[in-house]
This record gives C-alpha cells, sequence and structure tokens, in this order.
C-alpha cells in the first residue's frame, strides 16, 4: 500500500480532494478485496477471474513431441475482468513510483545531491521547476519506468519464441489463436496500464485544456494494442510495440537529464534518428506483413470461430490504420522540429546583442536578476528547445 504525504489539512472525506490525496490508499484497499478472495472457497472462483489469466489449453506432450505438457491461451470476455484488476496495480504501482523515485530518487542522481534529508520543496526549489515542468518531469520519469520495463519485456519474449531470427514468424500460421501465457500476460498489462491513465487523467489534477490530447494520446494506444490482441496479430504487435517503446523510452530519459541541465542535448539528436528510423521500420514490417505474408495465405476467408480475420478489407484497414498512426506522428515530430529551428534562430540575434552589452558593462539589473551575463535560464520547458532571452 502506497504511503501518501501528510498533510496539515484533512480534507472531508469522499471530497475530491480526498480521494485525490488517498487514490492510491484506496485503489490498494479494492485490490486487497480480490486478494483476500482468494482464501475462501465461496469466492475464490470469482476472485481467480480477476487475479489470474483465463482461457488456458494444455497442449499434451505427444502434440509437440516435448517431455512436458504447455499451457497456450486465447481470448474471452473474461479478460476485461483481469485488466481491470491490473489496471489498480498499475494506479498505484504509478503513485508509488511518482512519490518516491520520481521526486525523490531521480532528482537526488541527477542534481549528485548527497543530502539524504534534502526533502522534495527544497529540491524543486533548487531546480526551479515551474507548475508545467514540475508535471512534465513527473510524467518523464514514470513513462520512462514503463517504457524501460515493457522494452525489457518485450525483447525477452521476442528472444525465446524466435521472432527476431526468424521474420516469417510475424505472419507464418495466423491465425495465432494461442499464444504463451508470456505473450497474454504482456497484452493483459499493456491494457491495463493505457486503462489506468484515464482516472489517472482526474487524480493528477490535468488542466482542461490538456485532456483532449491526453484522451487521444491514450486513446491511440488502446485502439492499436486490442486491435493487435483480438484481431490475432499478437506477433506483429509485440515486435511494433517493443520498437516504439525504445524510442519513447529514450526520449522521456533525455527529458529527464534536460530539466536536470539545460544544456544536455545529445540525447534529443539520438531520439530524432531513431525516431524516423522507427517510424520507417514499421511501416516496411507492416507492408511485409500484410502486402506480402498474409497476401498470400491460403485460407482468406473471414472466420469468427477459428479468429480468422485475414480477408482483404481487414488487411487494408489495419495497414491504413498503421500509417495513419505513422504520418501523424512524423507530423507532430516535425513541427516540433521546426518550432525548436524558429525559437533557435530568434534567440541568436538577441544573444548577441546581449554578449556585446554585458562585454562593455552595461549589464542591466533585470538581466543580472535573470540569469549570469545577461543569459536567461529557462525554467518552464518543457521540451529541448534553445533558451529565449527576455527583451526589455
Amino acid at each position: 500500500m502506497a504511503i501518501r504525504k501528510k498533510s496539515n489539512k484533512n480534507p472531508p472525506v469522499l471530497s475530491h480532494e480526498f480521494i485525490v490525496q488517498n487514490h492510491a490508499d484506496i485503489v490498494s484497499c479494492m485490490a486487497m478485496i480480490f486478494l483476500l478472495g482468494l482464501m475462501f472457497e465461496f469466492t475464490a472462483k470469482a476472485a481467480v477471474i480477476f487475479v489470474t489469466l483465463q482461457y488456458n489449453v494444455t497442449i499434451p506432450a505427444t502434440d509437440v513431441q516435448s517431455a512436458e505438457t504447455i499451457s497456450l491461451y486465447h481470448y474471452g470476455i473474461k479478460d476485461l475482468a483481469t485488466i481491470f484488476f491490473y489496471m489498480l496495480v498499475a494506479i498505484i504501482i504509478h503513485a508509488i513510483i511518482q512519490e518516491y523515485t520520481v521526486k525523490s530518487k531521480l532528482l537526488h542522481i541527477l542534481q549528485h545531491i548527497n543530502n539524504n534529508e534534502l526533502s522534495f520543496q527544497k529540491i524543486n526549489r533548487k531546480m526551479h521547476f515551474s507548475k508545467t515542468k514540475h508535471s512534465k518531469f513527473n510524467e518523464s520519469g514514470q513513462l520512462s519506468a514503463f517504457y524501460l520495463f515493457s522494452c525489457v519485456w518485450g525483447t525477452s519474449i521476442l528472444v525465446s519464441e524466435n521472432y527476431i531470427s526468424d521474420p516469417t514468424s510475424l505472419w507464418r500460421d495466423y491465425p495465432h489463436t494461442l499464444i504463451p501465457f508470456q505473450m497474454k500476460f504482456f497484452y493483459i498489462l499493456q491494457l491495463a496500464y493505457w486503462f489506468h491513465a484515464f482516472p489517472e487523467l482526474y487524480f493528477q489534477k490535468t488542466k482542461k485544456e490538456d485532456i483532449f490530447r491526453q484522451i487521444v494520446y491514450i486513446g491511440l494506444y488502446l485502439f492499436h494494442i486490442a486491435g493487435a490482441y483480438l484481431l490475432k496479430l499478437t506477433h506483429l504487435g509485440l515486435v511494433l510495440l517493443v520498437l516504439h517503446y525504445f524510442v519513447e523510452f529514450l526520449f522521456h530519459i533525455s527529458r529527464l537529464f534536460y530539466f536536470s541541465d539545460e544544456r544536455y542535448q545529445k540525447g534529443f539528436s539520438l531520439w530524432a534518428v531513431l525516431f524516423v528510423l522507427a517510424r520507417l521500420l514499421t511501416l516496411i514490417l507492416s507492408v511485409l506483413t500484410f502486402g506480402f505474408g498474409l497476401a498470400r495465405a491460403e485460407d482468406q476467408q473471414l472466420n469468427f470461430s477459428t479468429g480468422n480475420f485475414n480477408i482483404l478489407a481487414v488487411r487494408i484497414s489495419v495497414l491504413a490504420s498503421i500509417c495513419m498512426a505513422q504520418a501523424f506522428m512524423m507530423w507532430k515530430f516535425i513541427n516540433f522540429q521546426l518550432r525548436r529551428w524558429r525559437e533557435h534562430s530568434s534567440s541568436q540575434p538577441q544573444s548577441v546583442k546581449k554578449k556585446f552589452v554585458t562585454a562593455k558593462g552595461k549589464t542591466s539589473r533585470k538581466e543580472r536578476e535573470n540569469g549570469i551575463n545577461g543569459t536567461v535560464t529557462s525554467n518552464g520547458a518543457d521540451s529541448p528547445r534553445s533558451r529565449k532571452d527576455k527583451s526589455s
């Protein structure tokens, strides 16, 4: 159970502030109800649906030429209960990371602060975090932890199932109705994590102007992950998720270092190159899977009982969805880079002028208050932009 910070104010029970301050404890109690249900026989059958994976199929040893039986899984309506339980777990872990790892440990490491008793408020004042920058720092902290965990776990599945050494496994033997335990658990946790992001908009007091952008961002993840899971495209979905998550992890970890030192730009340069390469590789793998592999399959009839969705209309729809998502991300990326370039270009003449004035010893009082040698520090930046100087 997550321990919340002590507050001098005690908001009324079940009020807005009470729920926000104690949401991790409330959700922890809800999760404990399901775990306690496993201890009693008359509730175990219902509780096990929430805690463990459902729809397992045991394959005898004679079928797989092995000395041990293998348990594989498919999906069904009971998966919604499992997703709900692990959504509660994701909310708890999110609160723990935010309260202890992001706010205390990461700031402690990035700034090399050796005083273990230094409070977060003192660290925040030392870092000169604005409210917007503080929110972005928390976001990057928990997302970088999630992306790193998902990348390592997803890569281990790819290696163990030989998907990397054999690219034809992306479409061979489609539909991939039966999947191993690790594969199904991976998708369940991915869906649970992105579903948990909706209540987090309330718990984190997201600004009204940012809610729509966040909903679109979360919805795109849920749409593509659920689509890969329901359409039996788990192999391709896993490869594309690991590829995308790695690039996103690099961006958020670079942004964390940027918050500690705004001169840090190397991570963003590497991210920009890998971002473009990831988009191209995603399109190549998608076109190969739908335009080459599945298009040449013998069985191309829609069959819900066997889970075969390999028909022309579905292939075109899925491929178009992937292409539109990549185009949308590239459009956002290009706009971001153009904005950076404009701000860098507009700040250069002012920087040269201020340095010239400083060299003559005519630095104004306002410049001395805002920075050193006439350079204004940017406290509200949430991206690797060049710092803009304030003109009088």
